[in-house]
């Protein structure tokens, strides 16, 4: 890449350097384009592509190269249609997730209490709000991630119907406090302790949210037991599921006397379990 290279050239130049390490390497290398010069990636491809190739994109390539993730990198992830902070200390909120948020507005859109467990950059329980007018309470157990949340939440406009709580569900009298909701979501922990994972996730994403025992199921084990006293008479509770963990975890549901129904994401693979 010269030092002449336009927005166009340098793009081009940088998908072939990332397509050994992304599956995207094409948008990885737009999306970092546009951070690089301080504007969005649709005004970018609009406007932008013959202009001079701004100093630091290279740099940013070379971030990603590393495996660094792109939500890293911009300091934000795209969920639901709106933009969250994200930071190393949280998982970064995937598309797969929006099944949960779908799923709460098409069956309990009218929840006036909404609880979310190991809330991460709250992206569930802030989508929801951001479509409600319910309030709501999240919970996790890492300090850095309430930060963010909290951020999320000042940034969504919603700060005045969340609140955030460090809390620990492995812990005893953990939701003595917390009352009871119509909906509670869940993203827990479920990768085997030994799963293969890309470099992107292993090595910059918190192992405390992503880990949960040698077969995925021991935050199951922990949080069903403990779910119905947190939910009110009519409440319905969503959780999501690593694909091939439906049988397991809606075993371990029904035997805490839960009706289940299952979702799919977007490429057809289980993702969330409906609690009733």
């Amino acid at each position: 890449m010269t030092d002449t290279a336009s927005v166009a050239e340098a793009i081009r130049a940088a998908a072939g350097r990332l397509a050994a390490t992304s599956e995207t390497a094409r948008l990885d290398a737009e999306l970092l384009m546009a951070h690089a010069l301080g504007t969005e990636r649709s005004a970018m491809l609009l406007r932008a592509m013959r202009d001079p190739a701004p100093q630091g994109f290279e740099a940013l390539v070379e971030r990603r190269a590393a495996h660094e993730p792109v939500a890293h990198i911009l300091g934000h992830q795209e969920f639901f249609g709106r933009s969250f902070k994200v930071t190393p200390g949280t998982l970064i909120p995937r598309g797969d997730s929006e099944v949960l948020v779908e799923a709460a507005l098409e069956r309990k859109r009218d929840a006036a209490r909404v609880l979310d467990l190991g809330t991460g950059t709250g992206a569930l329980l802030l989508s929801v709000l951001a479509e409600t007018q319910a309030r709501g309470v999240g919970t996790d157990s890492s300090p850095a991630a309430l930060a963010v949340a909290h951020d999320n939440a000042d940034l969504l406009g919603v700060e005045d119907r969340a609140r955030f709580h460090l809390l620990d569900w492995t812990r005893d009298g953990w939701a003595d406090d917390l009352g009871q909701f119509d909906l509670v979501l869940c993203n827990p922990p479920y990768v085997e302790e030994e799963a293969v994972l890309d470099p992107d996730v292993r090595a910059h994403e918190p192992h405390g949210a992503l880990f949960a025992g040698p077969e995925g199921l021991d935050d199951y084990r922990i949080i069903l037991p403990q779910l119905r006293s947190l939910m009110s008479e009519r409440a319905v509770a969503i959780l999501e599921i690593g694909h091939e963990q439906s049988p397991a975890v809606s075993e371990i549901a029904r035997g805490e006397g839960f009706a289940v129904e299952l979702r799919h994401d977007l490429a057809g693979r289980p993702r969330a379990l409906i609690l009733t």
